[in-house]
């Protein structure tokens, strides 16, 4: 049996395998070697790495634009409309309209009196600087609203009220 010589002269033996060891590298592709002369280019062995690479950048890429971006401290323009789920049906509690940092509602019908500034920090935490309706009234109290903003589906936002009572009751708003 005859032995062909690999040539690995002009690449850099750690380029290979992560191994600066030409015969770690000789010792690997042997079973190569008897059928021929094997000639790798460097482009052979970068290739993958370099699509591996662009794959994870890809796909950082990709979902960035997915997960909530809650860098510009407020919510898209527009009506958002809230329900609560209570016994076994989805009642309405009336429309939130968002223009800038500036809320009014919520109404069922007609247009809020007055509107309100909101603030939303970082993690997508609202704080209302005004009355909510029935959600700061007769007792109530807003204890956290969350923003989500996701990109696969519509905007909305949940507010969680405490009641007099101490029970606490979940309704989500989501843009129209």
């Amino acid at each position: 049996m005859t032995r062909r010589r690999l040539n690995f002269a002009h690449m850099p033996t750690n380029a290979l395998f992560l191994s600066n060891d030409t015969s770690t590298i000789a010792n690997r592709c042997s079973a190569a070697g008897k059928w021929g002369k094997l000639d790798l280019q460097k482009s052979d062995v970068m290739a993958p790495r370099i699509s591996r690479i662009f794959s994870i950048v890809l796909l950082a890429a990709a979902t960035g634009g997915a997960h909530a971006d809650f860098t510009d401290g407020k919510l898209p323009d527009g009506t958002y409309h809230c329900e609560v789920y209570l016994l076994g049906m989805f009642l309405s509690l009336g429309d939130i309209t968002i223009k800038g940092n500036v809320y009014s509602g919520p109404v069922t019908f007609g247009t809020a009196p007055q509107a309100y500034n909101y603030q939303m920090n970082a993690n997508g935490e609202i704080t209302w600087l005004g009355p909510l309706g029935g959600y700061t009234t007769g007792g109530n109290s807003i204890s956290l609203t969350q923003a989500t903003l996701d990109g696969q589906t519509s905007p909305s936002f949940d507010i969680i009220m405490k009641q007099p009572d101490g029970a606490f009751t979940a309704s989500t708003c989501t843009k129209r």
